[in-house]
């Protein structure tokens, strides 16, 4: 079954916020808010949803 979330680990993209280039180190989906978490290499204590991210490309 393919994954319905925007990126992967290892992928990197752009904190909206803060123009800040990070790297995904995990992701889960968070079943109480229906959307996807990230956490990221730059930031491991800091979790992102999926609209605070841009795809770098």
């Amino acid at each position: 079954m393919a994954d319905k979330n925007k990126h992967q680990t290892g992928e990197i993209v752009r904190i909206k916020t803060t123009d800040e280039l990070v790297t995904i180190n995990k992701w889960q989906y968070v079943k109480s808010m229906k959307q996807y978490s990230y956490t990221v290499k730059e930031h491991p204590a800091t979790f992102y949803f999926e609209d605070e991210l841009i795809n770098n490309g």
